[in-house]
C-alpha cells in the first residue's frame, strides 16, 4: 500500500517542477521585457496568499482546531515563509540574469535537496550517531550534486 505522504511528496515534486516553466511563461506573456517577471511574480504572490491562507484556515476551521500559536512556532514558520519567498524571487533574478528555465530549475532542484539533507541531518542527527548513515545516502547526495553540475556544464544552447 502506498503511503499518503509519498503521494503528496510526488505531487509536490510534480507541481514544483512545473513552477519555473509556468513562471517563465507568465513573465514572457506579460509582454514587458524589463519588468514582466516582476509583474508575473505579483500574481504568484496572490496565488500564495489564497493558497497559504485559505487552505490552512479551512482545514483548521473544518476540524475545530484552536487558534492559539506559540511565539517559537510563529517565528520559525515566518522564517520558513521568508526563505521560501526569497528563494522564489531568486528564481526570477536568475531568469533576469539570462538563466533558462530548464537549467535554472534543474540546478535549484538538484541543489535544494543537498542543502536540505545537510541542514536537516545536522539539526536532527541520526539515531545511532553518524556511523548509522549508510553509504547509499551519501551516494544519493553526491549524485544530486553531479546531476546539477552536468546540467550546468552541458546545458542546451539557446
Amino acid at each position: 500500500m502506498v503511503k499518503m505522504w509519498l503521494i503528496f511528496a510526488f505531487m509536490t515534486a510534480a507541481l514544483w517542477g512545473l513552477y519555473g516553466v509556468f513562471l517563465h511563461e507568465g513573465q514572457v506573456s506579460m509582454g514587458d521585457a524589463a519588468y514582466g517577471r516582476y509583474k508575473a511574480f505579483l500574481f504568484v504572490g496572490l496565488a500564495y496568499l489564497f493558497t497559504a491562507i485559505l487552505g490552512p484556515a479551512a482545514i483548521l476551521i473544518l476540524n475545530g482546531a484552536e487558534w492559539q500559536f506559540t511565539s517559537k512556532g510563529v517565528s520559525w514558520s515566518f522564517l520558513a515563509g521568508l526563505v521560501g519567498a526569497i528563494g522564489a524571487f531568486s528564481v526570477l533574478l536568475a531568469f533576469g540574469a539570462g538563466g533558462r528555465p530548464a537549467v535554472v530549475m534543474s540546478i535549484i532542484f538538484a541543489g535544494a535537496p543537498i542543502v536540505n539533507v545537510i541542514v536537516a541531518t545536522l539539526s536532527h542527527p541520526p539515531a545511532g550517531g553518524w556511523g548509522a548513515v549508510r553509504w547509499q545516502f551519501v551516494a544519493g547526495i553526491l549524485l544530486a550534486a553531479l546531476g546539477g553540475c552536468l546540467v550546468m556544464l552541458y546545458r542546451p544552447s539557446s
